[in-house]
């Protein structure tokens, strides 16, 4: 797993691992990312369905439960198909965007 760190955004991508093993590793990393707005790049995986997106449900709902932005990053995928409680784009710079839109947002208390 390569972890860049961006100012208060990490972006976390994989190399040559299956999505199991990805979502493992990220876990295991959260400790340390727990804190900063997560982008999780997920290009280099091939084939990706709306149940594989799903897997990130749990983190994503846990880490936005904690004032911080967390973003899938594909397009592999139909957005119409995605369920809204998951925050998926497909380029980094729309994460990057759909972050600083969230961090207004709180700033502002909405």
């Amino acid at each position: 797993m390569i972890i860049d760190k961006d100012g208060t955004t990490t972006i976390v991508f994989q190399e040559k691992t299956i999505l199991s093993g990805f979502l493992e590793n990220l876990n295991k990393a959260y400790p340390k990312l727990k804190h900063d707005n997560i982008v999780v790049n997920l290009f280099s995986f091939n084939k990706l369905g709306v149940n594989d997106i799903l897997e990130f449900l749990d983190l994503s709902n846990m880490h936005k439960s904690g004032g911080q932005s967390f973003v899938l990053v594909t397009d592999k995928l139909s957005y119409d198909e995605i369920p809204e409680e998951i925050s998926v784009v497909p380029t980094l710079q729309e994460a990057k965007d759909l972050i600083e839109m969230e961090e207004i947002e709180r700033d502002l208390g909405i």
